[in-house]
């Protein structure tokens, strides 16, 4: 029979504080996984924390900034003392601090860009991969976007990333898998996060975007789990460098 559970596995969430990496990270401690909760604030991740444990999960909040790779570097460092491996890694934080043409961004909201959305995460797996090989393996979820495969308007930068996200998944993937450490990606379209409020907020924008979705709305973020659930278990044994698109129907 085909599991899903992940008792007594170790995982690591970033941007578990709110929206999609939320529902990730209380998903994964429901099926039996012990969660590291990463993001900036430790008070929101306490309170993630708190809903965990009372719905009899495991969860260890942990702030850090994936914008800095003093922060990541930390991160690996606070798990290894912590736990002495890691069998699951979702890089779901993210940032997106500059919407409009690219021609107007400076090198500050570029970087930023690119800091939390690209170079945090390739640094994240480096530190991962030694905590992964001590537990025979592991799995690692990229939580990229639709833009990274059909850039957004008005979101050129952000969907630059993303695309670059996708290709350093799959060149992951290529490389450990004789690690027995499998490397995929999520790529959701439009959900209601925080994180897309100025979208759900502004109803000419809402309303364009809405329309182009085969099945006329965006997504809740529990919507977003089931995908990434079946990436880290047993369930996608043999499935490495892949992107399960959670669209609603735009790429098709």
């Amino acid at each position: 029979m085909v599991s899903f559970r992940l008792d007594g596995k170790v995982a690591a969430v970033t941007g578990a504080s709110r929206g999609i990496g939320q529902a990730i990270a209380q998903t994964l401690a429901e099926y039996g996984a012990e969660v590291v909760l990463v993001s900036r604030k430790i008070e929101a991740l306490n309170a993630v924390a708190q809903e965990i444990t009372a719905a009899g999960g495991k969860a260890f909040p942990l702030a850090s900034n994936m914008g800095d790779i003093g922060g990541v570097k930390q991160l690996c460092n606070s798990i290894k003392e912590k736990y002495g491996r890691l069998d699951i890694l979702v890089n779901n934080a993210a940032a997106n601090p500059y919407f409009g043409e690219m021609e107007g961004i400076d090198e500050a909201a570029w970087d930023k860009t690119l800091n939390v959305n690209l170079k945090g995460p390739f640094f994240l797996i480096q530190g991962a991969i030694p905590l992964m090989k001590a537990a025979g393996g592991g799995a690692i979820v990229n939580v990229a976007s639709i833009n990274g495969i059909r850039p957004a308007d008005l979101q050129g930068v952000y969907s630059i990333t993303k695309g670059a996200l996708i290709t350093m998944t799959k060149a992951y993937a290529k490389e450990l898998a004789k690690h027995k450490i499998r490397v995929n990606a999520l790529l959701p379209g439009l959900t209601d996060t925080h994180f897309a409020s100025a979208l759900f907020k502004n109803k000419s924008i809402h309303d364009t975007v809405v329309a182009k979705i085969p099945m006329g709305r965006g997504a809740e973020p529990s919507e977003m789990v089931g995908a990434v659930l079946y990436m880290v278990s047993d369930a996608s044994s043999f499935t490495t460098g892949a992107c399960i698109i959670c669209d609603g129907g735009v790429l098709a």
